[in-house]
């Protein structure tokens, strides 16, 4: 070993304000930050004290290829609502023998709040503990989760995305107190205030990571990062763009749908007239892909939608589609719990004008399978990426679902234009406007 890097060390505490409730203080959490690494190399390395003679074994890892048009990580590994069961080893077993060199875990990582503070779980924590002062959780289940992938994530670079079973509210109203401490997040050098929402580069991919349990309207501070982020790609660097978040905005599950609804109001346009190319959400415990979608309009210039939520989870699958017949939830249902807010309303155009769901599956849903697996994003040059999803009861090279995702820069340009209507709009309403940051859909389509 040639060099020697040093960081902090921290504890985190999970605590109950209720008799007979376990409190948990976390063990010694290490995080150190290596700088000057070279690009697309290897590096070994070992953790510890050298001082007590307590090292660990020597483990290994890749740096990502240097940001350019003409360099991309071979296989990115995308999985959610992974869980620890016997689904989730299965998971992992077929996501390691594609040797990845990134893994993307869109939230739900563990589920330690399907479990009270004595280790007791159930796969429905409200069924089982309607009786709790508050939502409990074990968090041991965090070691036992760490213990299981280290043979993996030791080697392979892992970025994470907020779930809303990492939420576990605790004394004070803390919230996510496990998920920010266990796991680094480069929010700082993407310039955002916030662990919950940043970017990185990986080869010629600018990723955008936003919380789905983090405020997001114009006014927060996460929509005001994710203008200046997005205005800062460039796109002869990174020309693909893929944003990921836990919950979905296109599903057509009866499970979560229609939940993130809020979110997509006040981020859909943004993440439009930047032209992102590929969304990955989880939280739908299926696979589905969408159709290119914008304002549940078929869109060429619109994102294509991957929801990987069948990662092995702790809960039951998704199996009713909302556009079953007798499965369309009352509207009033379906907003997230934590976040608030109603968005959801009927259809005003489209096959489904003046109804909730559509009575068939929606034209922006191209496939749709409830079984477990992952999927593996191959970006092959600057436009064209092959996505493969492969479920846990195939063999391991055999795909459930596959296609390339093709860029057209030339008909759906990157950089949006001023929209002078939106621009007065804006101004009307007191609220500055970022310069040549917006654009209008009818500009994109028509391009």
């Amino acid at each position: 070993m040639l060099h020697r890097a040093s960081g902090k060390s921290l504890i985190y505490n999970q605590l109950y304000p209720f008799k007979g409730l376990k409190n948990y203080t976390s063990g010694i959490i290490h995080h150190v930050r290596l700088t000057g690494l070279e690009p697309h190399s290897l590096y070994y390395y070992r953790c510890g004290d050298p001082s007590i003679r307590a090292m660990s074994d020597i483990y290994y890892f890749k740096t990502m290829p240097v940001s350019s048009p003409k360099s991309y990580p071979s296989r990115i590994a995308v999985l959610g609502d992974l869980g620890l069961t016997y689904n989730s080893t299965s998971t992992i077993e077929h996501l390691t023998s594609n040797k990845p060199n990134l893994i993307l875990l869109v939230g739900d990582v563990c589920y330690a709040n399907l479990y009270l503070t004595n280790g007791t779980g159930s796969d429905c924590y409200s069924c089982s503990f309607s009786d709790t002062p508050m939502h409990e959780t074990y968090q041991p289940r965090w070691d036992y989760w760490g213990r299981f992938m280290q043979p993996l994530i030791s080697k392979v670079p892992i970025m994470m995305v907020q779930g809303n079973h990492e939420i576990e509210e605790q004394a004070q109203n803390r919230t996510f107190a496990s998920y920010s401490s266990r796991f680094a997040f480069p929010h700082k050098e993407s310039g955002s205030s916030s662990q919950f929402y940043y970017s990185f580069n990986a080869g010629g991919i600018h990723f955008v990571v936003l919380g789905g349990y983090a405020a997001y309207n114009r006014s927060d501070a996460q929509y005001k990062w994710l203008q200046k982020d997005l205005a800062s790609v460039n796109r002869n660097v990174t020309p693909w763009l893929v944003a990921t978040w836990h919950p979905p905005w296109y599903t057509s599950y009866r499970s979560h749908y229609r939940e993130a609804e809020c979110m997509r109001v006040a981020m859909e346009d943004l993440l439009y007239q930047y032209g992102v190319d590929i969304v990955f959400n989880g939280h739908v415990h299926a696979y589905e892909r969408s159709n290119r979608v914008y304002n549940y309009t078929l869109d060429p210039c619109g994102p294509v939608y991957l929801a990987v939520g069948d990662g092995g989870n702790r809960e039951k699958m998704a199996i009713n589609h909302a556009d079953d017949p007798g499965n369309c939830p009352e509207p009033s249902s379906t907003p997230d719990t934590f976040m608030g807010g109603f968005c959801a309303f009927n259809f005003t155009s489209g096959p489904a004008a003046g109804n909730f769901c559509w009575d068939r599956q929606p034209e922006y849903s191209a496939y749709r399978e409830t079984s477990f697996g992952h999927g593996i994003l191959e970006v092959k040059n600057e436009t064209h990426a092959l996505w493969t999803w492969q479920r846990n009861q195939d063999m391991y090279n055999k795909a459930g679902d596959q296609i390339y995702i093709v860029r057209q820069p030339e008909r759906c340009p990157a950089e949006p234009k001023v929209i002078v209507q939106l621009w007065e709009t804006e101004k009307l309403n007191g609220i500055p406007l970022g310069g040549d940051q917006s654009n209008s859909a009818e500009n994109r389509s028509d391009s």
